[in-house]
């Protein structure tokens, strides 16, 4: 069967071909470039922990590990601190200006952040960040190793200088065409247009993208220099030095080794000219604000204009032709980010297209990609959109919201950390691939739909392992939960009680099925049976060993009774 193209080698592009290579399905990833990526020291990615978590799966590099972390977040309104953050070095690692340090490449030293803890609220109430923290990194690195990983890769090929011009659909595939000095013809099982804000692809589908454009400007620079805050990353919401309101004041610095620094200001909207005279003025007005009115020396590195656009394709399927990534969605106010939402594209869609790949197609499941995912971004988007006003305009939020719990800090916040409308991972609590409640339905922790918690599991094979390191492989996983079974050897419960009866309703389930064992479960009790999709997602839980249920679910999963996929696909 011919391969599924991927046209673009951004981040989404490069790790959507090594998820469908871990599912055994090859791909060719059309990069019009020459395979390298630029190095921007003012040009970085900020990773939840979910996604964090895929790309290690896929590069099978620690990235969360990697570097300098945040354990908080210092934040500043008019001259009051309001919380302090701390970071740790912890050895040589990828780095957001310059590329590998320990050795592959150049740069100033090696740096991933992470931000672990929000703001105190105006009304003093602390805001925690209820479990891990985000990881910043720069792209070139991200892409970067990402390319390491399918160098190494049988099943995946890079054609470079390959700029897609046109593709054709029949029924068996999709044809597509690429200008340039290695111009030819490619022949798919299946298209994904990967390729950013100006996807060519969605252009040939005549796909509408419509949206607002620069709802928010940030003016970025990374110099070299010293701050009174040694190794802390701070948001000054309302400098006092400066005059402009608070649409034109607020500004982020971020720490990175070798006493490096990002530096974020958000500018007012319009469409005056960021020249480098303004932006020398900010970086100095803004040193010598946090210097007791005294600029220090600085080395100025790098500088950008980061512009915000939300919008949102009309479709992103079209017969065997897919969107994903920057080319479907455009986010990134108030601390979202857009590469987060392009890696659950990823995940969604890879295990997909490769059970249609091996075992043809499943018209339902391949329709709910758009489905579960247009509609979790639209409501990222719709959050952001309602928040921006009262975040940026002139009156208070108080005077929108009352009560403390959602000031401003913290709706800021919740985009950065990951958590709340405007950044926890969405839910597809409202898929059509959701089964129907049963009567042996029972409630955890997790509500069906959503990503499921990471507990130390048994595998088949009697090891330890994480829940996250089974996904992606293309199996449903089933999970019993039974207290106690850690500590004994697995020879000992793997045929006791309802263990035979379970594997055996494991074995029946219409798709491969990996059968795991935990010690427990956040709100699960004992012998509640998980059932999970390849991407996390928690489909349903059982009380107890329940085949018929079981069967049903797993099948409403896959998109509905394969007899019904057949009639529909002949149909």
């Amino acid at each position: 069967m011919d391969p599924v193209i991927i046209v673009g080698a951004g981040p989404v592009g490069l790790a959507l071909a090594l998820a469908l290579a871990r599912q055994e399905v090859p791909s060719v990833v059309l990069d019009e470039g020459p395979g390298q990526d630029e190095h921007r020291a003012a040009r970085t990615v900020v990773l939840r922990e979910d996604t964090t978590a895929l790309l290690e799966r896929l590069t099978g590099m620690p990235l969360a590990d990697a570097g300098l972390r945040w354990s908080g977040w210092r934040s500043m309104r008019r001259r009051q601190v309001m919380r302090k953050v701390a970071f740790e070095r912890t050895g040589t690692v990828e780095d957001p200006g310059g590329g590998y340090a320990g050795g592959h490449g150049g740069g100033y030293g090696g740096v991933a952040a992470r931000l672990a803890e929000g703001p105190k609220d105006t009304d003093g109430g602390p805001v925690t960040a209820g479990g891990p923290a985000p990881l910043h990194i720069a792209q070139h690195v991200l892409t970067g190793a990402l390319r390491h990983a399918i160098a190494d890769e049988r099943l995946v090929e890079v054609a470079v200088e390959s700029r897609l011009d046109s593709l054709e659909q029949e029924p068996s595939g999709v044809t597509a065409h690429t200008r340039g000095s290695r111009g030819t013809w490619w022949r798919g099982s299946h298209l994904v247009g990967c390729d950013g804000p100006r996807s060519t692809v969605r252009k040939l589908l005549d796909i509408r993208f419509p949206g607002r454009t620069a709802v928010e400007r940030h003016a970025v620079a990374a110099l070299r220099t010293e701050l009174p805050w040694t190794g802390e990353a701070l948001l000054h919401r309302m400098p006092p030095w400066r005059t402009s309101g608070p649409s034109g004041s607020e500004v982020m610095a971020r720490p990175l080794p070798d006493g490096v620094w990002r530096l974020d200001w958000l500018l007012p909207p319009g469409k005056d000219l960021v020249t480098p005279e303004l932006l020398v003025t900010r970086v100095r007005e803004t040193l010598a604000g946090w210097n007791g009115g005294t600029t220090p020396a600085y080395d100025l590195l790098d500088t950008g204009v980061h512009l915000v656009h939300h919008r949102l394709a009309r479709r992103w399927r079209a017969g065997r032709v897919f969107l994903a990534g920057d080319a479907a969605h455009l986010l990134g106010a108030l601390g979202t980010q857009g590469l987060d939402e392009g890696l659950r594209d990823v995940d969604n869609l890879a295990w997909k297209l490769a059970l249609a790949w091996h075992h043809g197609p499943r018209e339902a499941l391949l329709d709910s990609y758009q489905t579960e995912r247009r509609a979790v971004v639209a409501a990222r988007l719709r959050a952001a959109d309602q928040a921006l006003p009262l975040l940026r305009g002139g009156r208070g939020l108080r005077s929108y919201v009352p009560g403390s719990a959602r000031g401003h800090d913290v709706l800021l916040t919740d985009g950065h950390l990951g958590r709340g409308v405007l950044g926890a991972p969405g839910s597809y609590a409202g898929s059509p691939l959701m089964p129907p409640h049963s009567q042996s339905t029972t409630p955890v922790d997790t509500e069906p739909g959503t990503q499921v918690v990471d507990v130390r599991v048994t595998a088949e094979d009697g090891s330890f392992v994480r829940l996250r390191d089974r996904l992606g492989r293309g199996a449903l996983l089933v999970v019993l939960i039974a207290p106690g079974t850690g500590v004994w050897e697995r020879k000992h419960w793997v045929s006791a009680g309802i263990m035979p009866r379970l594997a055996a309703a494991v074995t029946a389930l219409p798709h491969t099925a990996e059968l795991l064992v935990a010690e427990g479960y956040p709100g699960a009790a004992a012998h509640t049976v998980l059932l999970i999709r390849p991407d996390g997602h928690l489909v349903t839980a059982l009380s107890g060993v329940r085949p018929a249920e079981l069967y049903e679910a797993a099948e409403a999963a896959l998109g509905g009774p394969a007899k019904e996929q057949a009639a529909a696909n002949a149909g």
